[in-house]
């Protein structure tokens, strides 16, 4: 196995190879649309895979899903592969095609992508939502509700109950974690079904991804290419860049120091990586920053593709040892300036003047600078960029659902779980409440409806002696009535009544 991967053929007659112990480094392809900066990141994962080395790519376009299957003689661009190949003395030339799992944080073209809200945590949720920093502080505080009751946070509908909660309770709550308005805790709420409406939904809950997953080989030892479906993400700016700052992160928690191997232990590609920056704050930047700087030395190559090197902030492109820049057009003072600054990035060559090479470069050429073997760039050369093995264009839908059909995770993240989580015990939480509250209330209601109770109306002194004697007359005459003279008794009553 080589100790290196063939990007092309200079003009010098040197072959431009990147040092797998120095692709750690970090690296960036730019250039204008359509100057080959896709087929470039195609052949590095190519080479990165026949060294055992994971790959993970964002594809932005639906182009690099060609990894996944063998460039044919009958293809279009046959003749023009072949020639490229012969050209730069390439023959082991040969088509193949590679290891791929297909991901989608929507799950249609792909394998479903998940994360929890916990892990997303309440910093990257920020960012993702753009809140002001009154909002934000509502955000940890429902963090720090749920941690100190253990109320799991999975999904965007935990995290909605847990705001409802302290927006409830806001005045007893307030007392422990600091102030809570209304009106941040609803601002809050009303972003997360932005959030939904932009499909967060199916992003946030269970099974979250293993990192472990996109970090596989296949059995005969080549790294597996991850491709993350992102032609609907891109139009998410917000979410794409949170996803994968969020990736990085974990990766940077979960890994260990190595320092610098022998090969990367994985490999990203940030395609349109000015997404990652635009509109970001500066808190973030120098979060990808620090992520950056420290994340090689845990073995981790980032590979920024992006139009213009100006699209990267500079503390970000000082981590960068290795550089492809395909064509830049230069039609205004603007450009003009981040040609001459893209230029000014290279060691230069004596042969050319690279300011001049930058705009002159035709497609598929690209001015190369790698790292050498004491971590050095080397002099820029002006390359003829390698053919792809694998199928220049994107797989079919047919295609798709038969890599997807034997992909070693088949059947791991395809199913949604909903566990027991903060929804659910809140919700059970209120219906005990609300039930109490209805007992509550139907017995105040019964206690109206009960008629009240007659008081006795006060008998005056001589009602009272009258019935007592009436009683007793009638108790005297039922004894006499009941003794052996009751018969004669009631004959003499009788008689005297018929007399009258």
């Amino acid at each position: 196995m080589s100790d290196s991967i063939f990007i092309g053929l200079d003009t010098d007659g040197k072959n431009q190879e990147l040092l797998l112990h120095r692709a750690n480094r970090h690296g960036l392809i730019a250039g204008a649309t359509g100057t080959g900066k896709t087929v470039t990141m195609q052949i590095m994962a190519e080479g990165f895979s026949n060294a055992g080395v994971p790959v993970f790519m964002v594809d932005v376009k639906g182009d690099v899903s060609g990894l996944s299957q063998t460039g044919k003689s009958s293809d279009k661009l046959h003749d023009k592969l072949i020639s490229r190949a012969e050209k730069i003395g390439l023959d082991n030339y040969a088509y193949k095609a590679f290891p791929t799992i297909f991901w989608d944080l929507f799950g249609e073209k792909g394998h479903p992508v998940r994360t929890t809200i916990t892990e997303m945590g309440p910093t990257l949720l920020t960012r993702l939502m753009d809140l002001t920093n009154a909002q934000e502080g509502i955000l940890n505080i429902a963090f720090q509700v749920a941690e100190d009751n253990e109320w799991p946070l999975l999904d965007l509908k935990d995290l909605k109950a847990t705001l409802q909660f302290i927006a409830a309770q806001r005045k007893e709550l307030s007392l422990q974690y600091g102030n809570i308005t209304s009106q941040s805790t609803s601002a809050v709420i009303r972003e997360l079904l932005v959030l939904q409406r932009d499909g967060a939904n199916d992003f946030f809950g269970e099974p979250a991804l293993k990192l472990s997953d996109l970090m596989r080989s296949d059995m005969s030892g080549n790294g597996i290419i991850s491709i993350l479906a992102a032609d609907d993400l891109i139009n998410h700016p917000r979410m794409y860049a949170t996803f994968l700052l969020w990736l990085l992160s974990e990766l940077f928690e979960e890994l260990p120091e190595i320092g610098d191997p022998d090969k990367p232990v994985m490999v990203f590609f940030f395609d349109e990586a000015h997404l990652l920056f635009d509109g970001a704050p500066k808190a973030l930047v120098q979060k990808i920053e620090q992520v950056a700087r420290l994340i090689r030395s845990k073995g981790v190559g980032l590979y920024f593709v992006t139009q213009n090197p100006s699209d990267i902030p500079d503390s970000v492109l000082s981590q960068v040892g290795n550089r492809i820049q395909h064509a830049l057009r230069a039609y205004t003072p603007k450009e003009m300036k981040a040609v001459k600054s893209s230029a000014q990035a290279f060691r230069p060559n004596p042969a050319f003047k690279t300011e001049d090479v930058i705009s002159d470069l035709g497609v598929g050429e690209a001015l190369v600078s790698l790292m050498d073997t004491k971590g050095r760039p080397q002099i820029v050369g002006r390359t003829l960029i390698r053919p792809p093995s694998s199928r220049l264009g994107p797989a079919t839908d047919a295609e798709r659902k038969t890599v997807m059909s034997r992909s070693p995770v088949k059947g791991d993240y395809d199913e949604s779980i909903d566990r027991k989580s903060a929804y659910e015990v809140l919700m059970a939480k209120r219906k005990t409440v609300l039930a109490a509250q209805e007992k509550e209330k139907a017995a105040k209601e019964k206690a109206k409806k009960k008629p009240a109770r007659r008081g006795r109306k006060r008998q005056s002194a001589l009602e009272a002696g009258t019935k007592a004697a009436v009683r007793s007359l009638g108790a005297s005459i039922g004894r006499k009535i009941a003794g052996k003279h009751g018969a004669a008794i009631m004959r003499g009553i009788l008689g005297s009544m018929m007399r009258r």
